[in-house]
């Protein structure tokens, strides 16, 4: 199931991607759900599912503005550093612990929407990522147990601003610029990816390939995130863990490559879809 949120004449609303289509949820009649991040918070995804199976779809995807598909999380938690082949091409040793950062919410954008290189630097790279959504309450997951706590799965772009990200050895200046970021087109249920270390992850940048990994390649997967994150925080629906990125990024090119306006950048996850965006000055 491909869940979106999305804007339309109406307002924000979401559903259930169908074709090229959406099937209305969150204004139906009775179901009360404010938004996504509300109906995992109800446990209430089979409803969601129930209600669109064997419907049409309401409205064209083309005719509606995409939103981040949780557009207001908890917490946003990045990770760095977590592709031996990223790892590789900065010079630096696979860490020992994963590296996390936060991210805010208004740094990120939905699918289709642009991405904005800020006044403050030119130095705009791409990060092509997966990003999984939780989907219950949990503290001190065990790896055995991390994927029930999982909702879905989603195509991030950690937009990175390298000159502020460099200032400190704190990256959270250069990864927070707001709308540098972007997430969807949907979220993808664990139903449809039973097993997303089989997934393949692509970047493109006016068409052309950037960065190819496959998900296996992480230094640390998802049942080793979950397990380490809820150690020290408690994890609860809606939350985001995006799981890094992998070699390819513009900083280590020669000369570097920096997102500019005009282009298109595209963030491709097998099973989920394809995130892209134009880009466009502050």
């Amino acid at each position: 199931m491909k869940l979106v949120s999305y804007r339309d004449a109406s307002g924000d609303t979401y559903g259930v991607a169908v074709g090229d289509g959406i099937v209305e949820v969150g204004r139906a009649s009775g179901f009360g759900h404010a938004d996504l991040k509300a109906v995992l918070e109800a446990g209430a995804l089979d409803a969601v599912r129930d209600f669109a199976a064997g419907r049409s779809a309401d409205v064209a995807q083309d005719s509606v503005t995409f939103l981040p598909p949780i557009g207001k999380p908890d917490k946003i938690i990045m990770v760095g550093l977590n592709y031996a082949t990223h790892i590789a091409e900065g010079g630096r040793e696979p860490p020992k612990f994963p590296m996390l950062f936060p991210r805010f919410a208004n740094s990120q954008v939905g699918h289709g929407q642009p991405m904005i290189r800020p006044k403050a630097s030119e130095t705009f790279d791409f990060e092509g990522e997966m990003a999984f959504v939780v989907g219950k309450t949990g503290c001190h997951v065990t790896r055995e147990d991390a994927y029930s706590h999982v909702a879905g799965y989603a195509c991030y772009n950690d937009g990175s601003i390298r000159e502020w990200q460099r200032h400190t050895t704190q990256f959270m200046p250069g990864k927070s610029f707001m709308g540098t970021g972007s997430f969807g087109p949907w979220l993808v249920t664990t139903d449809d990816i039973p097993d997303p270390e089989v997934m393949s992850l692509v970047t493109r940048l006016n068409g052309e390939e950037m960065q190819r990994a496959t998900i296996d390649d992480l230094v640390f997967g998802v049942p080793e995130l979950m397990a380490y994150i809820s150690t020290f925080t408690e994890l609860v629906p809606g939350d985001v863990i995006v799981t890094g990125t992998t070699g390819g990024v513009g900083a280590y090119r020669t000369p570097p490559l920096w997102m500019k306006e005009g282009d298109t950048v595209e963030v491709e996850v097998s099973g989920v879809g394809v995130l892209r965006n134009p880009i466009v000055n502050e």
